[in-house]
């Protein structure tokens, strides 16, 4: 099935969205100076530079992609599963967010991807507002059905650098997404991508890898389903040489199975063949892209000609494709989630229980999303981002990836639904973990996890509280437990769970019955419980961990449960003999605990050995441990080759925003990466976030005064000394106001503290995508005492500003806006006639809204998207794109562009006057 019609499948159409994507509200919405990540259009990519990008500098991922050690069938769950089969999975990030979509912020009940090791490529599709869509736009009560999203979704999706981050730690390659389609991006149309300039270069094509440079990700994945008119058949070549241009430049292009090449239609063909394979390997010019998502439905025949053609490629062209690099079968994770369909769409791309070419999953997230769907919910019903309900969605998550029994080691599927409480069915689907063997990035001699996913309900530092707001930002996540769970026992299996703490809501199920007492350090960690009667050993992660004398295993543990007699012991598995575990005993582990341990065990006994894989054993000792409890806080496997980081230089407020609270720092990185694994950033000891980057924005500050704290992690998973910076914002002005008329005319006001003395500066700057010929940069001084200064011949058109005023000694203080927009730019395009028929260039104003065409006085109407009706105007992202061109005999034509403030511009004749 064409994933334009993916909308359709997840969201019911002419009903209630219960989950569809909402803005947060209350402490948890958007921040007035919070980074968020933007969609573009082909002409926004082609203007494209990171100085007038809002955000640009917060919004890249400095995570390098991480190598992934071999592949050892012998530690893998099912050993029979070949490591050829790849996987990519086309998803949302935190929650298909269309607008205010944060790297990181306070809000725990997000979707917080953990299964990376089955995923070789993490890809976008759900789109994303473009710059300046205002965010009233997205207006819940008024906009309940999906398809009555009035804004503009850019044809780029970029991905959202904090995923980024962690697709890199766990070496799967991030790449953005390119979109079109009749219903979705209103006017956008593939032939504005590919314009090209007068050398015969594509601008597009030049500035998409400028941006994958930039923001860190690795590529493309490219969706062209436009229809009527399809893809005109002279163009072709150049969306050839287009695709072409991206992979050279070494970025990664994934293309899907929607275009028939030999006459441009909306074609799936779910196999190569002479209608497609050109978008491949073009007889002419050679490799195209990388691979095809092909799409729903593929069958056992299908694949067969697909490989058949593949060795017809490769015997003319002396080539060596191969099915598991090129082919990815598609599965509509999204829409049919635990149905039937997916089930037998799965099973008919296997020979035996082997996949014959690689894997493509379309909506994963949804296992998360649809939770208000699956359990009948109407709009306002919002489930998946309640708190209360994130156990479900986690479970939902386990049971997609690891298979019906949350058990990758077991993924046969029961006669009976016993998953009925999650509002889902472990009778179809048997999990991704039965087709795709895991993979791994653990290797070397230094290994740390705080069994932290990227999200929680406080923040913990050694095991105590540090910041008691909820929290996501997947840039802090761990490397994910290999296997969730894998436990080999003769005797009950334990319940093993993320513990988020006492403020995690279990109430409603019966599934877990443990004492919550949260994270040592991030917001969770790995707790096992139940009734005890025979040796538990969980398996953790998947290795390649050098040993030497010097090795050593440190464990943080707590035990609430009473003392018995039981042991706790790390298994390893080494790779000369992985068929045994050796067992390294953690003494007195029996033993009530009251609070968090750390014991440090040596491996120096098996110098010269490799771990492929470990974990924890659980012994009870002898008879049966009821009510057993272990809480497993950090693991560091380590041998002191890896040096306490330094503490960064250059630490300073880039922007101190007092009235709202927030504020941006900098400093120095450590661009090494096997050295700093990421920055932690405190406020008076308070964690108030971190990631591996230079500059980080603090939405909520613990005080106004006292000290900022940045340390780097090392790759032994130590905090170095950390960078310290004085603070006081309390003898800064306040109440920072800035009035912009229509005249040009703004006035700065503030109101000074009781105490200071000297000269107040006031400067004023434009930013970000400014329509002014230059940059606007001025800067004034008054006297101690003025609250106010006026600046004359500001911009009058809605540009960005940054307003700082510093008193005397004072700390600076800002604050950001816009200025007064009291006019809107006239259509600037070049429009042509041929004939009677008028062609019209999508308007590249910043921020227009409407676009009205008078024939001879009246209003031409134009149809808008999803046959929603006609309106008297072009709707910026929801007329559909056949407006650009039409037929008109009037004898005088005029446009008119309307901007989100509601100006209209001056007439521009298209014809007489």
């Amino acid at each position: 099935m064409p994933a334009l019609l993916l909308s359709i499948t997840l969201l019911l159409p002419g009903t209630a969205s219960a989950g569809d994507t909402w803005p947060f509200t209350g402490s948890s919405a958007h921040g007035v100076n919070e980074p968020s990540v933007h969609g573009y259009t082909s002409g926004q990519i082609a203007r494209w530079s990171p100085a007038i990008d809002p955000d640009a500098a917060s919004l890249r991922s400095r995570v390098p992609l991480q190598l992934r050690i071999a592949s050892f069938a012998a530690t893998q769950a099912n050993p029979s599963l070949s490591a050829n089969a790849k996987m990519i999975t086309v998803a949302g990030d935190y929650g298909n967010a269309f607008i205010e979509n944060a790297p990181y912020t306070n809000k725990f009940a997000q979707y917080h991807f953990s299964f990376w090791q089955y995923a070789d490529y993490y890809s976008y599709w759900h789109g994303t507002a473009t710059a300046y869509t205002p965010p009233s736009y997205y207006d819940a009560l008024a906009q309940q059905n999906w398809q009555q999203k009035w804004f503009e979704f850019g044809m780029l999706n970029i991905p959202n650098p904090a995923y980024t981050d962690a697709a890199h730690k766990n070496g799967v390659l991030s790449l953005a997404c390119i979109f079109f389609s009749n219903n979705d991006r209103g006017q956008q149309t593939y032939k504005q991508m590919l314009a090209k300039d007068a050398a015969g270069n594509f601008p597009v094509a030049l500035k998409l890898i400028e941006m994958a440079q930039y923001f860190g990700y690795d590529g493309y994945f490219i969706n062209q389903e436009e229809l009527s008119p399809n893809v005109a058949t002279a163009d072709i070549a150049n969306y050839k040489a287009f695709v072409k241009a991206l992979r050279n430049a070494g970025l990664y292009v994934q293309w899907y199975d929607s275009l028939n090449t030999s006459n441009g239609s909306n074609s799936f063909a779910r196999t190569f063949n002479a209608t497609n394979a050109s978008m491949l390997h073009d007889s002419v010019s050679g490799r195209v892209s990388d691979s095809f998502f092909f799409d729903y439905g593929m069958s056992g025949t299908q694949i067969s000609n697909a490989v058949s053609y593949l060795n017809t490629i490769n015997s003319a062209y002396g080539t060596s494709y191969n099915i598991f690099d090129t082919g990815f079968a598609g599965i509509e994770a999204g829409g049919n989630r635990w149905s039937a369909t997916n089930g037998t769409q799965l099973s008919s791309k296997l020979s035996g229980s082997s996949l014959r070419l690689s894997l493509a999953t379309l909506g994963a997230d949804f296992v998360h999303a649809g939770l208000d769907e699956d359990m009948g919910l109407a709009y306002p019903s919002n489930r998946r981002a309640d708190n209360d309900y994130q156990w479900m969605t986690h479970l939902r998550e386990q049971l997609w990836w690891s298979g019906p029994n949350v058990n990758p080691k077991n993924t046969a599927k029961p006669t009976t639904n016993t998953v009925s409480d999650v509002y889902a069915d472990n009778r179809n689907w048997p999990g991704i973990a039965s087709v795709i063997a895991e993979r791994s990035v653990i290797g070397g001699a230094n290994f740390y996890t705080n069994f932290n996913t990227g999200h929680g309900l406080n923040y913990y530092a050694n095991g105590a509280v540090s910041n008691p707001d909820e929290w996501s930002n997947m840039s802090l996540q761990d490397i994910p437990v290999t296997w969730q769970w894998w436990q080999d026992t003769t005797g009950n299996r334990l319940t093993v769970d993320f513990d988020y703490g006492p403020e995690y809501n279990l109430a409603s199920t019966s599934r877990f019955n443990y004492e919550q007492l949260g994270g040592y350090h991030g917001g969770s960690s790995l707790v096992v419980n139940g009734s005890l009667n025979a040796e538990n050993f969980l398996r953790l992660y998947k290795t390649n961990l050098s040993v030497n004398a010097n090795s050593k295993v440190s464990i943080t543990y707590r035990k609430p449960s009473a003392s018995d007699l039981s042991t706790m012991h790390v298994g390893l598995v080494f790779a000369d003999n992985p068929g045994a575990t050796v067992k390294v005993q953690v003494p007195n582990s029996g033993a009530q605990t009251s609070g968090w341990v750390t014991q440090e065990l040596s491996l120096g006994a098996y110098a010269g050995k490799t771990i492929a894989a470990f974990g924890l054993a659980f012994n009870p000792g002898t008879g049966t441990v009821n009510n057993y409890q272990m809480n497993i806080g950090q693991i560091r496997i380590f041998d002191g080759s890896a040096a306490s980081p330094a503490a960064p230089s250059g630490l300073a407020i880039a922007q101190a925003y007092k009235d709202s609270n927030e504020m941006v720092v900098k400093w120095n990185m450590n661009t090494n990466y096997a050295q700093v694994k990421q920055y932690n950033v405190y406020v008076n000891d308070v964690f108030v976030g971190g990631k591996y980057d230079d500059t980080f924005y603090i939405k909520k500050l613990p005080a106004l005064s006292g000290t900022i704290n940045v340390a780097a992690v090392g790759a032994d998973g130590t905090e170095g000394t950390a960078a310290m910076l004085p603070f006081d914002l309390t003898t800064a002005v306040s109440g920072l106001n800035v009035a912009s008329s229509a005249n040009g005319q703004v006035v700065v006001s503030w109101t000074n503290p009781p105490s200071g003395t000297g000269t107040t500066t006031v400067s004023l700057q434009s930013l970000n995508w400014i329509t002014t010929a230059t940059p606007i940069s001025v800067q004034t001084q008054v006297s101690p005492g003025a609250n106010s200064a006026t600046f004359t011949g500001m911009p009058v058109n809605g540009d960005d500003y940054l307003v700082t005023v510093t008193k005397g000694s004072a700390a600076p203080v800002s604050k950001s806006g816009n200025f007064i927009d009291a006019v809107s730019e006239p259509y600037a395009e070049a429009w042509s006639w041929s004939g009677n028929t008028l062609n019209l260039p999508m308007p590249n104003a910043r921020d227009w809204r409407y676009m009205y065409i008078y024939e001879n006085g009246v209003a031409r109407s134009f149809p808008t998207t999803y046959s929603t009706g006609n309106q008297a105007k072009i709707i910026r992202g929801r007329t559909t794109k056949a407006a650009l061109s039409f037929t008109s005999t009037a004898t005088t034509v005029t446009v008119v562009m309307e901007d989100y403030a509601g100006n209209l511009s001056t007439p521009v004749y298209l014809r007489g006057q």
